[in-house]
């Protein structure tokens, strides 16, 4: 388990959430998909996971290859937060339709 500290900073009026780590410079903005349009930066890491049946998107902000590997770790911290411990991170976004080539 990580000892890493995390802060949230609320979003308001379609604002994202951000969570900050207090020992490092990784930066996380929190998307809920069902209330906003979003469109993903390029140069970001993205990942996904569902909180009470909203998709949410966990996109970094400048990240850093030194935090990176803590991105799982923040996502947890705030899943748990929001009293869904148990949700899965999802490494694409699942409400994309995908063809599957035969």
């Amino acid at each position: 388990m990580s000892d890493e500290v995390y802060l949230l900073l609320t979003g308001a009026d379609g604002s994202p959430d951000i969570i900050f780590s207090r020992n490092t410079e990784l930066k996380i903005k929190v998307f809920c998909l069902n209330n906003i349009k979003y469109e993903a930066e390029p140069n970001e890491i993205q990942l996904y996971g569902y909180i009470k049946g909203a998709l949410m998107v966990f996109e970094t902000v400048n990240i850093k290859a030194d935090d990176a590997l803590d991105m799982i770790h923040a996502i947890r911290w705030y899943a748990n937060y929001m009293g869904y411990p148990e949700m899965e991170i999802l490494p694409d976004d699942p409400s994309v339709d995908r063809e599957i080539a035969v």
